[in-house]
């Protein structure tokens, strides 16, 4: 049996649509299926966490890269397979992962291709899927979620950025990548990929695989301001890595930490006053 949790009001309530073709395409195939909505945060994850009580073979994802977490978490440490479809305004992770963006096809593609050991990252006690970063982009979340409301795709990231390019302000980062010699210096960003994209599709860490339990990790120096929008331009375009000011390393962990810092993690910003960062090589079963 397929036990599917879906978030309703993803996708500015394409999530609810997405369930229910989902659903109907499966009994098209025959394929047992317990349909699971979504009514407050962190339903998900209690939801996932009850699937194996349920006789699943298969827990589905319906829903943006929040619910895709949310179920992720449920589903840690256990053998449970997580297939996901998309249904969110950026659906970051599974573009890194090569699911389609279409949710028939991705449900297709789910089915035909085994589950394999993926890696997630921790933030202190908190897991995550794709990526985590401070800098820039939390002042670019903070101005995207206010116009999310309006529009979808790409859109709500370039007002974030617009917004953001007249008051940043390069942060005081201090970092030590895998119990190495620690850093201070002023920085642009710093990013801890373990996929490929983040802002809605942009190309943050082009060559991060999520497998090879490794994180892709991308400092970005202090930018001068009449370099800043050149630097932007790059950024949209995903050539972060051709920055002078940029420095890339994989590693298994890193330490990093700002004044009154705040953390974009998957998406969604959390206060932290320190960051340890480590990954957990093939804990989940995704089917990519």
């Amino acid at each position: 049996m397929i036990y599917a949790i879906c978030n309703p009001t993803s996708g500015h309530g394409r999530g609810r649509k997405v369930g229910s073709q989902i659903e109907m395409i499966l009994k098209e195939k025959n394929i047992p299926c317990w349909m699971a909505y979504t009514t407050h945060p962190g339903h998900a994850t209690e939801l996932a966490r009850e699937a194996g009580h349920e006789g699943a073979e298969l827990v589905l994802s319906i829903g943006g890269d929040g619910t895709s977490f949310e179920v992720a978490q449920g589903l840690l440490g256990t053998e449970m397979p997580l297939g996901i479809i998309p249904a969110g305004t950026g659906n970051d992770f599974v573009k890194a992962i090569g699911i389609p963006a279409k949710p028939a096809q991705a449900l297709e593609h789910i089915l035909s291709h085994p589950a394999v050991r993926t890696d997630v990252g921790m933030l202190n006690d908190r897991m995550f899927l794709n990526e985590i970063g401070t800098g820039f982009d939390v002042m670019v979340l903070d101005y995207t979620q206010r116009v999310k409301r309006f529009a979808r795709g790409m859109l709500p990231y370039f007002y974030g950025v617009l917004q953001t390019l007249f008051r940043f302000r390069s942060v005081d980062l201090t970092y030590a990548i895998d119990q190495g010699e620690e850093i201070t210096q002023k920085a642009f960003i710093v990013v801890v990929a373990n996929g490929s994209r983040f802002g809605g599709g942009i190309t943050i860490a082009p060559d991060a695989k999520v497998d090879d339990g490794l994180f892709d990790v991308i400092v970005v120096g202090d930018i001068r301001k009449r370099d800043l929008p050149k630097r932007l331009i790059g950024l949209m375009r995903g050539k972060i890595l051709s920055f002078p000011e940029t420095r890339f390393q994989r590693a298994r962990s890193i330490t990093f930490s700002v004044p009154n810092m705040r953390i974009d993690v998957d998406g969604e910003i959390i206060p932290a006053k320190h960051a340890d960062v480590r990954i957990l090589p093939g804990a989940l079963l995704i089917h990519r």
